[in-house]
């Protein structure tokens, strides 16, 4: 379940997630096709308390869907009607290979990826979706008809509390193989340039394989190679069902059916050729909401415009920035940035480049808890929001740069705590240089400078240019207080030409 709420300004804010587990297939495959009455009343129950959450939060519009374990059953009206009369919710069901658009959709919207092919896997308790897709549109869409619990019932049903030997294994697989066909003919016509998995299955056998490795890393960064997956398929199938529960990282929940999950990715990865996949926890929820969102007026905008920029958008308007000065500064950052390295005083890259541009559109969201130390705040909200498309390390960077927007040039200790290496650290100074001139560029938030550059003065000293429209002795002030820090930043001498008013 997500509890949205949609904002004046066409930004969204997630004000509550939740999940429960409730096994709607269990047995359906051992029992003709028929959810069981056990089953039924568990996902009744679930969905009533997640209506009455949102109706607590004012929830004025709810949507529903239901997948494979219901599309296939034989009594899934039964089931659809209990719905309806005792949570008071009309559940759509959809098709596979909606499911496979909704979780492209979903996974998409929260990666940077461009106008690259990328392969896009879900596997869920009885059907595994694919999509092969860039940042903007989809090419391919499959189900097929292999899941967790599908799997498990249909070959360690009396076997769940034994070691899962060789001879069972490679049948799982065999199986498998031969359900993927289609896909895997498909796949192996496109060039991937990443390949992204959602689910809590991809994301669990990810974890264990990075508690076997002793790798410590975020969810954000969390990878799993296919050498890795291996691993922790000879361990889990090694055990039985009693002694699987105290592998490091699993998850208590999938314990009895984690295997059939990793016999379906083990083969996906093998069939399709994939060397690492990367797990994401967006998946067919978040695509529900953005197929939700396109429809409405004024969220639209979020196809047009690439990940990164659509989710900075969304934690500025969420912390009510002021969007004119925030893109004045990000437009004069850039502007020094180029002619910066045109004149030597930097070599930074695109990458560097982008980086700034989100600080500088993001510097002053710390307003929004206080002015004071505001620049402390920004720094808190952006390293622990979920900036979609970036990686963690991109919005320490962030974060560290809007910190230090205000005079306080980084402290080499500070950038040390935070376990920057050096030449991390030597980006942000010198980015953070260039974000505190264009932030006193706009000081006074009215748009007096329209244009600004460095030119060469000698081997010792660099010209601010700037272009103003109307007074800035605010601005002029700003700039001059900031000489020292720059000078030491770029070891050369600031000497300010005003040209205009």
């Amino acid at each position: 379940m997500l509890i949205v709420r949609l904002n004046p300004n066409q930004s969204y804010t997630v004000l509550r997630q939740d999940k429960e587990v409730v096994r709607l297939g269990e047995k359906e495959y051992e029992n003709g096709r028929l959810l069981s009455q056990k089953a039924m009343d568990r996902a009744v129950l679930v969905c009533k308390n997640f209506v009455e959450v949102s109706l607590s939060f004012g929830s004025k519009h709810i949507t529903a869907a239901a997948t494979s374990a219901t599309r296939e059953a034989g009594n899934r009206d039964v089931f659809l009607r209990r719905l309806r009369e005792e949570s008071g919710i009309e559940v759509k069901v959809i098709s596979g290979i909606e499911e496979a658009r909704l979780v492209y959709l979903g996974i998409s919207s929260g990666v940077h990826i461009g106008k690259e092919d990328c392969l896009f896997i879900d596997i869920g308790g009885g059907s595994t979706e694919i999509a092969i897709g860039n940042q903007y549109s989809h090419s391919f869409l499959d189900s097929i008809e292999l899941g967790s619990i599908r799997l498990t019932s249909m070959f360690l049903k009396n076997k769940a509390e034994d070691p899962v030997n060789g001879k069972t294994y490679g049948k799982m697989k065999l199986y498998a193989k031969n359900m993927m066909l289609r896909s895997s003919e498909e796949v192996g016509n496109h060039r991937i340039k990443s390949v992204f998995g959602s689910s809590g299955t991809i994301i669990n056998l990810a974890e264990i394989a990075a508690k076997m490795n002793g790798t410590r890393i975020t969810k954000r960064d969390l990878t799993l190679k296919h050498k890795d997956l291996k691993k922790v398929i000879t361990k889990l199938c090694s055990v039985s069902l009693t002694a699987r529960r105290r592998v490091p990282g699993i998850n208590p929940y999938r314990v009895d059916i984690i295997i059939g999950g990793a016999v379906i990715l083990d083969t996906l990865m093998e069939e399709f050729g994939i060397v690492e996949i990367k797990p994401s926890e967006r998946g067919l929820l978040h695509g529900m909401l953005m197929d939700d969102l396109s429809r409405r007026k004024g969220f639209s905008q979020f196809h047009e415009i690439t990940v990164r920029d659509w989710s900075a958008l969304q934690l500025g308007r969420s912390c009510n920035i002021r969007e004119k000065h925030a893109n004045r500064v990000a437009s004069l950052s850039l502007q020094l940035f180029d002619s910066a390295k045109r004149i030597g005083l930097h070599s930074l890259g695109e990458k560097e480049r982008d980086l700034l541009k989100y600080a500088a559109f993001l510097h002053d969201v710390g307003d929004f808890i206080s002015y004071t130390d505001h620049n402390l705040h920004s720094h808190y909200i952006i390293k622990n929001s979920e900036l979609l498309g970036f990686d963690q390390q991109e919005i320490n960077i962030i974060a560290a740069l809007a910190r230090y927007h205000t005079k306080k040039m980084p402290r080499r200790k500070d950038l040390e705590e935070k376990e920057f290496d050096e030449e991390t650290q030597n980006k942000i100074n010198i980015l953070s240089g260039i974000l505190r001139i264009a932030e006193n560029l706009d000081r006074s938030h009215s748009g007096p400078i329209t244009k600004a550059r460095f030119a060469n003065s000698g081997k010792k000293d660099v010209t601010l240019k700037v272009w103003a429209v109307k007074d800035c002795e605010l601005e002029r002030w700003g700039i001059e207080s900031n000489k020292a820090s720059f000078e030491k930043t770029f070891k050369k001498r600031l000497i300010l030409r005003m040209i205009g008013k």
